[in-house]
């Protein structure tokens, strides 16, 4: 029975913005799977890839996420089909973001300026890597990785009965260990304490690369250094914190079943501070063997290896379940290609490339100005992104291209222009079922992408998000208490600000929230409660634009991406991450917990989301938590309705004033009412032509459509991606 694939991403709130780079890396992956060093995407996984049976990107120029939700009511099948979305950052040429920026047709382990005479030469040269002494060139089962008890002895591991261990706690994992043993990647943070090296922080990820155990941990001594600018860890962070080691500890043992093997880098390290002893591990900074005792870095290996960013300089620290992720990942590709493979990627000669290029940076940083030519004269070979449409080639694929303009010249590609969005449907009805890499371009008129249009457009979104966001109630007594109004409306979720209506006969107040959920929970648990000693009426305002308010509302209620997630209201700020999965631990099926917080000052918000496997779950939580207490507040909770990128977005127009565009938008008031009826019409027609092309794919095939975002002189408008693995049922799979 063929396998379905499965497509998963936990994007909620701060994680829904993705780079080019991040869906280069996803399509690349689902393109050629673990070849031509293509590995799973840092940000999102896909199970089963060998199954997938092809790769669909619609693109859809001249729009932004902007179009997406003026025109939400009419993309009845985008909203309904795809579950995952993301915030897509605008870019000047985003087909060459796409597929990569090499262009060349040479196989990517080929090194650049050898010819077929050389690589020749160059494969000879392979029995001499280090790699090749140690292993052979064969493949080998994960058992011919693990380190001897010899080795472990060299470097430093806790070894049972050995001085130094005696107090030491055993995993017990003493089962025979065979090449079908389970992988665990195991990755600590430690701080300096009076003691030592002591463990502040524990991941552990399973062979899937699901986070099993993420936890922070107390040091039994005083902390003398908390090395914060690696671990990532501070005394505030600790300060709540009741986990200790021997906790740790028992979990792990609890976990890890009888034959399982643990991969770190520099293991030794975290096991020493976790006062454990495990008899069957593999070290990724041993693995891949250098000469003269070197080890490379693991975040060297993770880009070399995998193509992937950890350890960005943008994050305070290290994150542990990011590197175990990254050392076991590296392992299996190790295990799954063997050492000949590895070898051929030639890490020295890449590592010795990319310490040119800082020091080639560090120069031109000091370089007065107008020393631009000499300094392109002299820099090395920059490290570009391979294009994996050239892999594809050599891997005997050809890709489909299909558009207006902008196509590839190149043999690399199928390319074919037609004249009309219609045209380009049914070549795309034709072509698609025979090509496994396809990428099919819609496009807006050019009358219709002019700037000051889109921020138009934007004003227009903004006002009416405004609008949702804002609820009046009243009418008060005179003299009421402000402070009993605000205690009251604020369980229902973070308040933007909080104003007194003094133009009516009876005072009534302007409650504007943070989240639309927050509103509209107010509006449905509020309206004719007695609040302040009145009994009030709570209701949105009311303008043309509202009219249809409550379709809307009904229908992001209704939103598959909003499927089983619940919006819960009333928590206490000082509630951590940790705090709350512990609280809500028993629910069932709870899959991610995302706390929304204050993205300027980092403070958390008094409301999270519950994100659950299955739609049920959610139901029943709801049901569950309307009226718990936690810590003395009441809980208050409703189906989610901007759980996802919408959240992230809301938050930045609601900090930015309604700047972006405004002047334009009244200067073009009557033209912008002309084109939005033909605009109307235009969206409604792209989700019919996306709805029948995507009827018409295969089972098993991503289908990822993009709304690539506006670069302009009135401002950045972000563009907005939807992705999903097209199923039996015709909707996308998760």
């Amino acid at each position: 029975q063929e396998k379905s694939c499965r497509l998963s991403a936990a994007l909620l709130g701060e994680d829904c913005e993705i780079s080019h780079d991040q869906l280069y890396e996803l399509l690349k992956y689902a393109a050629l799977g673990k070849c031509h060093n293509a590995a799973q995407p840092s940000w999102c996984r896909i199970y089963h890839q060998s199954h997938l049976a092809g790769v669909v990107v619609v693109v859809l120029h001249g729009t932004s996420q902007v179009h997406f939700y003026r025109f939400y009511l009419q993309f009845k099948h985008l909203r309904k089909v795809f579950r995952h979305r993301f915030t897509l950052t605008p870019s000047a040429n985003l087909l060459t973001s796409l597929y990569g920026e090499g262009t060349d047709l040479r196989p990517q382990n080929t090194a650049p300026g050898l010819t077929s005479s050389e690589c020749v030469a160059k494969s000879s040269d392979l029995q001499c890597d280090p790699i090749i002494r140690r292993y052979g060139e064969q493949k080998r089962g994960l058992t011919s990785y693990t380190l001897t008890l010899e080795e472990q002895k060299k470097n430093d591991y806790p070894i049972k009965g050995s001085p130094g261990c005696k107090d030491y706690i055993s995993t017990e994992c003493d089962q025979q260990r065979t090449d079908s043993s389970p992988l665990f990647g195991l990755d600590c943070e430690m701080c300096l304490t009076a003691k030592g090296n002591e463990v502040t922080r524990v991941s552990l990820v399973d062979a899937q690369g699901q986070c099993l155990l993420n936890e922070l941990v107390k040091p039994e001594s005083a902390v003398m250094n908390y090395r914060t600018r690696f671990s990532g860890i501070t005394k505030k962070m600790l300060l709540p914190v009741k986990t200790r080691l021997s906790d740790v500890q028992t979990r792990l043992k609890k976990m890890l079943p009888h034959d399982a093997v643990l991969v770190g880098h520099s293991l030794n390290s975290d096991l020493q501070a976790l006062e454990m002893i495990h008899p069957s591990v593999i070290d990724t900074s041993l693995l891949f063997a250098r000469d003269e005792g070197r080890r490379f870095k693991l975040k060297f290996l993770a880009k070399a290896v995998l193509g992937k960013e950890i350890q960005c300089e943008q994050k305070l620290g290290h994150d542990p379940t990011e590197d175990a992720r990254a050392a076991l990942e590296l392992a299996q590709f190790f295990i799954e290609q063997g050492p000949a493979k590895v070898a051929e990627l030639n890490l020295e000669m890449l590592l010795t490339a990319e310490k040119l290029a800082e020091v080639s940076q560090n120069k031109a940083a000091l370089q007065p100005q107008g020393c631009g030519v000499q300094k392109q004269l002299n820099e090395p070979p920059r490290l570009s992104k391979p294009c994996f449409l050239d892999c594809l080639q050599v891997t005997g694929q050809k890709p489909l291209l299909l558009g207006r303009q902008g196509l590839d010249s190149s043999s690399r590609c199928q390319s074919k222009l037609s004249t009309s969005n219609k045209q380009i449907l049914q070549r795309a009805l034709e072509d698609v079922p025979l090509s496994t890499f396809s990428i099919i371009q819609f496009s807006l008129g050019p009358e219709y992408i002019a700037s000051h249009l889109h921020a138009g457009l934007h004003e227009k979104v903004r006002s009416k998000l405004t609008d949702m966001l804002t609820i009046y109630a009243g009418p008060f007594e005179e003299g009421f208490c402000l402070k009993s109004v605000k205690k009251d409306f604020g369980r229902c979720g973070p308040i933007q600000s909080l104003t007194v209506v003094t133009e009516t006969f009876q005072p009534y107040v302007r409650v504007q929230y943070e989240v639309l959920e927050a509103a509209q929970l107010a509006v449905e648990s509020l309206n004719g409660a007695e609040v302040a000693g009145s009994c009030i009426k709570v209701q949105r305002p009311v303008t043309a634009a509202m009219l249809d308010c409550d379709v809307l509302i009904k229908e992001l209620e209704l939103d598959v991406e909003n499927e089983g997630v619940i919006y819960v209201a009333g928590l206490k700020k000082s509630l951590t991450e940790t705090d709350l999965q512990e609280e809500f631990s028993h629910l069932k099926d709870l899959e991610t917990l995302f706390l929304p917080k204050d993205l300027q000052s980092g403070k958390h918000r008094n409301c999270c989301f519950l994100k659950f496997q299955k739609a049920q779950s959610a139901v029943d939580a709801l049901e569950a938590i309307n009226g718990w207490t936690v810590k003395g507040r009441e809980l208050r909770s409703r189906n989610a309705l901007a759980s996802g990128h919408l959240w992230r977005w809301i938050w930045q127009m609601n900090h930015s004033n309604g700047k972006q565009g405004k002047h334009i938008f009244y200067e073009q008031m009557e033209q912008l009412s002309d084109c939005e009826q033909d605009l109307r019409k235009k969206m409604k027609k792209l989700d019919h032509h996306i709805k029948k092309l995507y009827r018409s794919l295969q089972n098993n095939t991503l289908c990822v459509v993009l709304f690539p975002g506006v670069n302009s002189t009135h401002g950045s408008q972000p563009g907005l991606g939807l992705m999903g693995i097209k199923n039996d049922a015709g909707r996308s799979a998760c």
